[in-house]
């Protein structure tokens, strides 16, 4: 047995939620530039789920059921209200409020198929409250429960700010959600697959994905572009900041992808967002210096921007601080991840690789007093 570090290249299971091929990425077969383009994220939420669009009065039904599931119980804000949350990171503290969900949900254990679309239901419906209300309580603000007539989109920016967003705000949380919903076996549904193949509960298969959203390598990308462009501060900055980080080989956040060898479909939608909300915000200089680093990138050293490097910009020019931009990830790929379990559970087997052992061999114990 040969190793190949980081399974690059290796196929582990079979799937037909979203795939990548010839550098296309597809929910369910549909291009992710319709969806992007025409879907709103709750369409995309029953894609995922059921491998169709959704009817009217599904749709309906779908919006109806988030925001009445949506609440959190009151036990968990009380949670939240005993961690030190202004020294916390925002994904350990959603990491532990999803853990949490599970005491007070009756059918946590429950591993039927009815049952575990139910639960799937209430996780994405109730992890954008989540999100929301670490915010709010580490600013000394009371949480806000999501209101009928909104959007999921709409709410979340509702829970978050306390009034209900612009038009264009919306239309770009919306897309933005819509985005980064699925994207095939990345390294956080990967570990929700792996530990619900145990036949582990979806709780702790979401919470094993959220731990590994957390890392920069993954879903803490988007918030490193943000800290880098700050970093970086003018527009006059970009090229001396990018020679010297270059010539220290260090590693620009925001750009290149193991998946696509000719750039990320996603983001190109996410620049034109970008482009807007900083025109209407007056604030493009983030935008100003993302363009440049991006031609920059791609003279130097031939690469182009993945998802997250322009949704760091829309998030700020949505008012969103940094260290939310990872949790919002995970608000988005909580409809992926569940529809990933219910897929492992309908035809599962026991995720178990081997390994390369190159350790030494043949090896006798030595008593202790000859040692």
């Amino acid at each position: 047995m040969t190793a190949n570090t980081g399974l690059e290249g290796v196929v582990a299971c079979s799937s037909a939620i979203s795939s990548i091929i010839d550098g296309v990425l597809t929910y369910r077969g549909i291009n992710i530039d319709e969806l992007a383009e025409r879907a709103t994220f709750e369409e995309v939420v029953f894609l995922l789920w059921n491998g169709r669009l959704p009817k009217r009065d599904e749709l309906e039904t779908l919006k109806r059921e988030l925001v009445e599931n949506g609440s959190i119980p009151d036990e968990i804000v009380t949670l939240l209200k005993r961690l030190p949350l202004r020294t916390t990171h925002p994904m350990a503290t959603l990491r532990t409020a999803v853990s949490a969900l599970a005491a007070f949900d009756p059918e946590a254990e429950d591993n039927s198929e009815e049952a575990n679309r139910r639960k799937a239901l209430r996780l994405v419906a109730k992890v954008g409250t989540l999100v929301a209300a670490i915010s709010r309580l580490r600013e000394g603000k009371e949480p806000l429960m999501p209101q009928p007539g909104l959007s999921y989109a709409e709410n979340f920016l509702y829970m978050l700010k306390g009034e209900k967003p612009e038009p264009v705000a919306a239309e770009a949380f919306d897309k933005a959600l819509i985005l980064h919903a699925d994207h095939e076996l990345n390294a956080s549904t990967f570990a929700a697959r792996v530990t619900v193949a145990t036949l582990a509960d979806m709780y702790a298969g979401v919470t094993a994905a959220i731990a590994t959203l957390k890392g920069p390598l993954h879903g803490g990308a988007n918030e490193r572009v943000m800290a880098m462009l700050e970093e970086i501060g003018d527009l006059d900055r970009v090229e001396a900041y990018l020679d010297e980080k270059l010539a220290k080989k260090e590693k620009i956040m925001g750009f290149g992808h193991r998946v696509y060898k000719n750039g990320d479909p996603r983001a190109k939608h996410l620049q034109k967002m970008a482009e807007k909300l900083s025109a209407l915000t007056g604030n493009e200089r983030y935008y100003q210096m993302s363009v440049k680093l991006e031609r920059l990138m791609l003279a130097k050293k031939g690469l182009k921007p993945n998802v997250d490097f322009y949704s760091a910009t829309v998030y700020h020019s949505l008012g969103i601080p940094r260290d939310l931009f990872t949790p919002i990830f995970a608000v988005s790929r909580m409809s992926g991840w569940t529809a990933h379990i219910l897929e492992q559970y309908a035809n599962n087997r026991l995720i178990r690789p081997r390994a390369e052992y190159v350790g030494p061999q043949n090896v006798r114990y030595v008593p202790i007093d000859q040692r």
